[in-house]
């Protein structure tokens, strides 16, 4: 399995660019009186600097403790500020219920089998206020950079890459219907593929 902890520890801030609709949902969560944000597997921080930037009170939860020093030298250059917490997704959350107003989560919940990506579902659901954001995106296996030859199937719809970047990490491909029995706790305002080919979901909790 792919050490994620060497990786931001040799390639440093991987990720620079804040998703491309992060600038649509920050005007969003602007007008519905958004205050508090969860980014879940906030890696290297570049959506904790994006909308802390933007006067959000922005945490971050993620697995990498390098990743999170690259994230706290990174927001302290920016003299901005960001709770920052190392764990795994799969693990209970340290949040007290209905702490958060929006949580965010791009390409990062997939990875783990049926079993995890469902506690985790729950975990954002229990942290989340009533009626507060979800935007999350999973990728898709047609625009996959490994090829379908080189993956292993363990689950349904949930492969692991034999070759690659990412070899022995598990990765589940959604299907629409699928996200909305999932995600069944939430009304799903949008589900659509994304500037970087990956599918998206925007709703609320119920």
């Amino acid at each position: 399995m792919p050490d994620w902890d060497d990786l931001f520890a040799k390639n440093g801030k991987i990720f620079l660019e804040p998703h491309p609709d992060m600038e649509r949902l920050a005007n969003l969560f602007s007008k519905q009186g958004v205050r508090r944000i969860l980014d879940l597997g906030c890696g290297t921080g570049r959506h904790l600097i994006f909308l802390s930037n933007k006067g959000f009170e922005v945490f971050g939860l993620d697995g990498s403790p390098n990743g999170l020093e690259i994230a706290k030298n990174w927001i302290d250059e920016e003299n901005l500020t960001s709770e920052l917490t190392c764990q795994k997704i799969e693990e209970p959350f340290p949040y007290i219920d209905s702490f958060f107003d929006a949580i965010i989560s791009t390409q990062v919940i997939h990875h783990n089998l049926m079993k995890e990506i469902l506690f985790t579902v729950k975990e954002i659901e229990r942290i989340l206020k009533k009626e507060g954001y979800i935007f999350l995106t999973f990728p898709l296996l047609q625009h996959f950079y490994v090829k379908k030859e080189n993956l292993k199937k363990v689950e349904k719809r949930t492969y692991i890459p034999l070759a690659g970047k990412e070899k022995g990490l598990p990765h589940h491909f959604f299907t629409n219907p699928e996200l909305k029995r999932v995600f069944h706790a939430f009304k799903l305002t949008e589900i659509y593929i994304d500037k970087t080919n990956h599918r998206a979901i925007l709703g609320q909790k119920n």
